[in-house]
């Protein structure tokens, strides 16, 4: 039994790199289901014995890597540091992550600017809305804990500051994708972040 576990394993994880390799070599519109099998050596059923369909195959990909950022986003209410600090170390080590990984940048290439949210892959415009909207709930937590702390002013309207700084991120992100070589993506983002929230604090 556990032969078998590790077996199906393996062959989940041959599919993904190869739905990885071919969604960044030829984006994920013109990726065949029959493309991923020939690329892992395995057969279109294997495929359907993991995954319902290309979205849920996608997402699975992005979850794959993804998936320890937004576990630390939700764990942000539990750290001891004060909340802005929290946010700025979380936010460094995305960055970090993105320009220095190869997956990691592979992968949000990929969501970037190989994507199209066609039909098929309406399942993916909703993962990417509802990861978004997961992300700017946890930001939004977190200001409203440094304000109750007296770290951020009264007069900020926590939704706004949180909807800003997750567009900042993302924008960069975006920016920094379509020319790496226009700027460093982690000293650029911590300096234009730290920009942002400074103008939000206590005088």
């Amino acid at each position: 039994m556990r032969r078998t576990k590790e077996a199906a394993l393996h062959t989940r994880e041959a599919l993904l790199d190869a739905a990885e390799a071919l969604f960044a070599e030829q984006g994920v519109s013109r990726t065949t289901l029959q493309q991923i099998a020939e690329r892992a050596g395995l057969t279109r059923g294997a495929v359907y014995w993991h995954f319902e369909d290309k979205a849920a195959l996608f997402n699975a990909m992005m979850s794959r890597t993804t998936l320890p950022m937004e576990e630390a986003l939700q764990g942000m209410g539990e750290a001891p540091e004060p909340p802005l600090d929290v946010l700025r170390r979380l936010a460094e080590d995305a960055l970090r992550r993105i320009a220095h990984d190869p997956r990691t940048r592979r992968v949000f290439e990929i969501a970037t600017h190989k994507v199209e949210y066609v039909d098929e892959l309406a399942a993916v415009r909703d993962r990417h809305l509802q990861v978004q909207t997961g992300c700017q709930a946890h930001i939004l937590d977190c200001f409203r804990r440094a304000q109750a702390l007296g770290h951020i002013r009264p007069d900020v309207d926590c939704a706004v500051a949180a909807l800003a700084h997750h567009a900042q991120i993302d924008g960069l992100i975006q920016m920094w994708m379509l020319h790496p070589a226009r700027f460093d993506l982690v000293d650029m983002g911590l300096r234009s972040l730290d920009l942002f929230v400074d103008g939000l604090r206590m005088r």
